[in-house]
């Protein structure tokens, strides 16, 4: 695959999740963040085994179980990682508005190449920093450059891209390893899933403030849980498992933040909402930021940081 199709499916990936960024907050009318994680990535976990041993066979590994044992304890972590940025942003939601989750989030593009540099010794091609700077800019202008005083809420949104800039390194990084993505993809739902129904549980029984939900907000709460996990869990994050084994973790970063560009399009087609002029702006310097990290030249073998 060229870089280029990789970095289309990374962009593909950031409209899906800007589709289904409303999904997390409306679903939360109905039941709880914790138990909309664990189903929402239950689904899409089934949803993508199928393709995970098509892959399997495809690579002509016979035991699939076998291979799991073999790179367990990456495959873990990825899904620990995921786990944690899932459940930090889903919390956070209750207490703060989308336009300051969508922005705090965001935080992970700059997040990531700092990361790559001072804990992991990686130096990054000197044009992911400005296109970094750019994204991040661009999506603080979509929001209306009008960010209110941070609350509970925002510091838990900002955790949470900590550990999104965690898991985009992490997929990169065992994806090449492994050369499974769909398989560590599948698997990730499932410790997802798994942990969260955990949490669920002990919420429940401890009354942590979150409680079983009747059959009829369960009903209310499907359309959301059906779209967030098949299409922006289960097709979404497949294609960021596939599209980061052919280009960097830093411009993978930039390319998927464009989820709130593509929020701010859907709203105006399907909810005719209309930016403001910081917002155009906004988009103008997103798609400046996909061209620089596009028209960079192909990545080169990673060498320490000095």
């Amino acid at each position: 695959m060229s870089r280029t199709t990789a970095n289309l499916l990374l962009l593909l990936a950031g409209a899906i999740w800007g589709m289904g960024f409303v999904a997390q907050q409306t679903a939360m009318d109905d039941i709880g963040p914790m138990l909309f994680i664990a189903m929402r990535f239950l689904l899409a976990g089934i949803a993508v085994t199928p393709f995970a041993y098509a892959e399997m066979k495809r690579k002509k590994i016979t035991s699939m179980s076998g291979e799991i044992m073999r790179f367990k304890g990456s495959f873990f972590l990825v899904g620990l990682a995921f786990f944690l940025g899932m459940s930090f942003q889903q919390v956070g939601l209750i207490e703060t508005s989308v336009t300051n989750a969508g922005f705090l989030t965001a935080l992970y593009v700059i997040m990531v190449p700092i990361i790559m540099v001072t804990v992991l010794r990686v130096a990054q091609q000197m044009i992911i920093w400005p296109a970094s700077i750019l994204a991040l800019a661009g999506i603080y202008l979509l929001s209306g450059g009008n960010l209110a005083s941070l609350n509970g809420g925002d510091i838990l949104i900002i955790i949470c891209a900590l550990f999104w800039a965690a898991h985009v390194i992490l997929t990169g990084r065992i994806g090449q390893k492994t050369d499974l993505p769909v398989t560590m993809a599948t698997l990730q739902f499932f410790v997802t899933s798994a942990l969260a129904f955990i949490s669920f549980g002990a919420a429940s029984i401890f009354g942590l403030g979150e409680s079983l939900p009747s059959s009829a907000q369960l009903i209310g709460a499907l359309p959301e849980v059906l779209y967030a996990g098949l299409f922006a869990g289960g097709l979404g994050f497949t294609l960021q498992a596939v599209g980061q084994r052919y280009t960097s973790e830093s411009a993978a970063a930039v390319l998927i933040s464009t989820e709130s560009l593509f929020a701010a399009m859907f709203g105006a087609i399907f909810l005719g909402e209309r930016l403001q002029q910081l917002g155009y702006i906004g988009c103008g310097l997103i798609f400046a930021a996909i061209l620089m990290v596009e028209l960079m030249p192909k990545k080169a073998e990673a060498k320490p940081a000095e």
